[in-house]
């Protein structure tokens, strides 16, 4: 007779505590919010709620109207925007409730926020992983004195780098400069390592020459917004704390996405974003030349009609397209623009078309879950359009590219040298479900611990 047979039961993953109370203690501030509006308004509660939610669709209608529209009702969208809110506002003074809503509102937010650290210490992620690095023997970093209105002078940069032991090359403001050519001379000369302290254009450029090489790659946060920074956990109120990686520094693998044979460490747009920049105003008026240019990107466009495949799901006629190296966490518009891991091997997919004011105001409320918009994961992402060449943007930097558009990702192509010691990057947000955030108070799991 052979060995008795034996049932493995699946181990349940038990929720941290912290996570079951937070998600508790959400469920309990979204009731009292509607307790104290019934409690406070009585019967004029359902009325406060619509009030509110009017405002909120109103105002959405009259941004809508602000950005597509030119003319006249351009400044009937500006007046419906801000009127809108200022109504319901003078309509819960006048009626004596707007301390109830004040109350619920109050309430409602402390739920909201509890509800996603709850579902955000229940999701277990965890951090990309990182080995240890030496210091270099001879680094050599690119710096853009005009990137960030001037933070090369402003926080020392240079002399900083220097005192590390870091030969540094100061980018001429008035001349232009090939960046790849200066990292490739660099990289004759004996580097062991690059570096960047610029723009994300600009960091993309050296990043793809580093893995080329197979070289560490070393960013300095002094460029205007930082997206690859902010990412990757570093400083970007203090630029110089990311040079702390030269003598203490530990080293993370993330992948690299390609466009047309060009490296990007962010993102490609196509589409709405792309036809802006394209403008060469738009560097020294940034909101000027956008709401110029809306009205004729949103409504009655004549441009190149899009479309955008990846993992046999096709978009069709999107007004905007954003390609990402790694898809973005945020599941509505509360924190957007975050990648927690970049490291999974894949591109991510936004595509945005509305074509009107109530998909608008659906977006407002909604962020990614609303009907005009679509997300999309997948290895390879191809774009094509009616016509040979259209504008895009790679890392923010506007460029011209033969149809059709093939955006692929290179998964652990670059190794980034980071500071041991620095701010680290945010735990994914997740989409705020009330269902999953109820499953989650109830203490209970699944066979796979999945909320």
């Amino acid at each position: 007779m052979g060995e008795a047979a034996r049932t493995v039961r699946p181990v349940k993953a038990v929720w941290p505590v912290r996570a079951v109370w937070s998600a508790r203690a959400a469920i309990g501030c979204g009731l009292a919010a509607v307790l104290l509006l019934a409690a406070g308004a009585g019967l004029r509660g359902a009325l406060v709620v619509a009030v509110g939610v009017a405002a909120l669709a109103l105002m959405a209608v009259g941004g809508w109207w602000a950005l597509s529209r030119r003319g006249p009702v351009r400044w009937l969208g500006v007046l419906l925007a801000v009127a809108a809110p200022a109504g319901a506002v003078a309509l819960y003074v006048g009626g004596g409730t707007w301390p109830w809503v004040l109350g619920a509102v109050a309430l409602w937010a402390a739920g909201l926020w509890l509800g996603r650290a709850a579902l955000r210490s229940a999701g277990r992620s965890r951090e990309m992983p990182q080995r240890e690095a030496g210091p270099p023997r001879k680094a050599v970093l690119i710096m853009n004195p005009k990137s960030g209105g001037g933070k090369v002078e402003k926080f020392h940069l240079a002399e900083r780098a220097r005192e590390l032991g870091a030969e540094v090359v100061l980018l001429d403001p008035d001349a232009q400069q090939d960046v790849t050519e200066l990292a490739e001379r660099a990289v004759a000369d004996g580097a062991d390592l690059l570096g960047v302290a610029g723009g994300d254009g600009t960091q993309a450029l050296v990043a793809q020459v580093a893995a080329r090489h197979g070289l560490p790659f070393l960013v300095v946060s002094a460029g205007t917004r930082n997206h690859f920074a902010l990412d990757l956990g570093l400083d970007r109120d203090d630029p110089a704390r990311c040079l702390d990686a030269l003598a203490d520094g530990v080293e993370l693998r993330v992948d690299l996405g390609e466009v047309a044979g060009r490296a990007f460490v962010n993102n490609v747009s196509f589409g709405t974003y792309a036809e802006v920049v394209q403008n060469p105003e738009y560097r020294d008026a940034k909101a000027a030349t956008v709401l110029a240019m809306l009205p004729d990107l949103l409504v009655g466009y004549a441009g190149a009609q899009l479309a955008a495949e990846t993992g046999g799901r096709r978009l069709e006629r999107p007004q905007a397209v954003l390609v990402s190296n790694n898809p973005y966490d945020a599941g509505d518009l509360l924190d957007p623009g975050r990648r927690s891991r970049m490291d999974r091997g894949a591109l991510g997919v936004l595509g945005v078309r509305v074509d009107g004011a109530a998909q608008a105001a659906d977006l407002a409320l909604r962020g990614t879950s609303a009907e005009a918009v679509t997300v999309l994961v997948g290895r390879e992402v191809l774009v094509t359009a009616d016509v040979a060449r259209i504008p895009v943007a790679v890392d923010g930097e506007a460029l011209e590219l033969d149809v059709p558009v093939r955006c692929t990702i290179r998964p652990g192509a670059l190794r980034v040298r980071v500071p041991r010691d620095r701010p680290g990057t945010a735990a994914p947000v997740p989409a705020l479900k009330w269902s999953r955030l109820a499953h989650l108070a109830s203490g209970r799991t699944d066979a796979n611990g999945g909320a």
